[in-house]
């Protein structure tokens, strides 16, 4: 499992660094990105799991709900699960991007726009 966290993590972390405002801290005790102080992704304890922000998860869950789920601490919130090991990079690297913009403030958009 080791291995595998440490790759996922290099990957998050080289989608996420061209985007103005990106942070990564703790949360909960595992790494954790964020748009300015707000959250947009973090791995959950397994290592192996993502936790990240959309406003669209019934979509993604519906098209793949092997790679793509909430469980009921989720249900009220707009963040979905997504198993690492079964989503393609393009699409994770895609959502990261989105969960991004959707919690970045309007001058961490403009300062994206111009890159």
């Amino acid at each position: 499992m080791l291995i595998f966290y440490s790759i996922y993590l290099e990957f998050v972390r080289k989608s996420v660094a061209h985007l103005p405002g990106v942070s990564e801290k703790l949360c909960f005790e595992t790494p954790a990105f964020y748009a300015g102080d707000k959250l947009f992704a973090r791995f959950k304890e397994d290592g192996e799991t993502l936790v990240i922000y959309t406003e669209e998860r019934e979509k993604w869950m519906e098209a793949d709900p092997e790679t793509f789920f909430i469980t009921d601490h989720y249900k009220n919130y707009k963040y979905m699960l997504i198993a690492l090991g079964s989503v393609e990079q393009p699409v994770l690297k895609d959502l990261l991007t989105a969960a991004w913009k959707k919690r970045a403030t309007k001058r961490l958009l403009k300062e994206f726009e111009i890159l």
